[in-house]
């Protein structure tokens, strides 16, 4: 410790920057020049679940929070819980420290705790430029007047809205040629039953709504350089994107059939595309041309009875889909296309039935460049080592394919 302690200052606090903040404060009682060292931080995290009770840390944050001698706070992280039966009001508390943090140039704050309160000068905090809200009820959001310029990740999750506007309003500071990421994850009955993200440099888009007991309104989509989207939604909502987006490069989209046409038919750019939707026979989105020119990667899961054949359209309408990943498949006819470019397929949860053995045993023998060929069975599938033979007894197409079986242990 003697020959660490004749480092400078400078060098010690970029050390004690490295360890977690619990960590850093531990060492104040090394010795007097180490009291105050930790106090030079300038990214902080409080938690109260390793051990420490909410009124512990609280009353740590009051006492030095306000006494922290760095000129800079450039991260402050709040992940707090209280059990109910415990809880009073800390709003005051939660508010002072974020004014605090806003006060010292905070550009990346993090906030986990069901308050109802945050301060004004959070929505006007000129160098912020991550902010991530879990659990908070999200009110008093103010319309007019208010901007956060240097914001490029915006994270929402689990919030309560008070006020149809308060997710709107948010979202409207946020300057359109700087915000790159957002992502909000709704809880039941906590979501408007409309709003828009305009953003025309936006590059992460995440949107997840829980099911719902009545109809939902459209909601307006205008993210035409997105890279990245995840739409999970199984309510009967109706999704207006209204511009393509040619620089996608991957796709997670779990919604319903009603809404599959209007998501698929902006995102044939898609490098990468998972699937996930309950389809029915009369709504999909095939027959409209639609054609995926840069899908590389396909996953695709489609589970209902009546669903028809998913698989065998994004096969057709996939020129050059090189790695295939399927699960829980319930197709009414088997594909009747060349596959050229494959050469990676996977299936999950394969249990065998006539009509899977039939699809498995048409691409084996339909993708001439095929390289690896994977089942994955269940524990509990009947007749493993049957389904196993099975499939061995037709050989692929390639001859270079390596057919492996996986066998689940759980």
């Amino acid at each position: 410790m003697d020959k660490i302690s004749e480092l400078p200052d400078e060098l010690l606090v970029k050390i004690l920057s490295s360890v977690p903040t619990k960590v850093a404060v531990s060492t104040s009682v090394l010795s007097k020049r180490w009291k105050f060292l930790w106090m030079w931080l300038t990214k902080l995290e409080y938690s109260d679940d390793e051990g420490n009770s909410f009124l512990v840390v609280r009353d740590f944050i009051n006492k030095n929070l306000p006494l922290h001698r760095a000129p800079l706070i450039e991260r402050l992280c709040l992940e707090l819980w209280e059990e109910e039966s415990t809880k009073v009001n800390h709003e005051e508390d939660i508010k002072l420290w974020v004014e605090t943090a806003v006060s010292r140039c905070v550009r990346y704050l993090e906030v986990s705790y069901n308050v109802n309160m945050l301060p004004s000068s959070l929505f006007t905090c000129e160098s912020l430029v991550v902010l991530k809200l879990r659990y908070l009820t999200l009110k008093d959001v103010p319309s007019t007047g208010c901007s956060l310029p240097s914001l490029k990740t915006l994270q929402l999750k689990s919030l309560t809205y008070v006020g149809v506007d308060s997710l709107q309003n948010l979202l409207s500071m946020c300057h359109h040629d700087v915000l790159e990421e957002v992502k909000v994850r709704f809880i039941e009955d906590e979501y408007p039953q409309m709003f828009t993200v305009i953003f025309p440099l936006l590059h992460k888009l995440s949107l997840s709504l829980p099911d719902c007991e009545w109809d939902i309104d459209e909601y307006e989509i205008d993210t035409p350089c997105l890279q990245h989207l995840k739409l999970k939604d199984r309510n009967q909502s109706r999704w207006l994107f209204k511009k393509n987006m040619p620089d996608l490069s991957e796709a997670y989209v779990h919604v319903e059939s009603y809404a599959l046409d209007s998501v698929i038919g902006v995102i044939t750019s898609v490098k990468h595309l998972t699937v996930c939707s309950e389809v029915r026979e009369d709504l999909y989105y095939g027959g409209h041309g639609f054609v995926f020119h840069q899908l590389e990667h396909l996953e695709l899961c489609v589970c209902k009875d009546d669903s028809l054949n998913l698989l065998a359209q994004f096969l057709k309408d996939s020129p050059n889909l090189r790695v295939l990943d399927i699960s829980i498949l319930d197709l009414s006819c088997v594909p009747e296309c060349m596959l050229p470019s494959l050469r990676v397929f996977n299936w999950s949860r394969y249990v065998g039935r006539p009509r899977d053995r039939d699809i498995a045993v048409y691409i084996l023998r339909n993708a001439p460049s095929l390289r690896t060929a994977t089942f994955r069975f269940d524990a509990d599938v009947p007749n493993l080592k049957i389904l196993k033979m099975e499939l061995a007894d037709f050989p692929p197409a390639s001859s270079t394919c390596e057919l492996m079986f996986v066998e689940s242990l759980i």
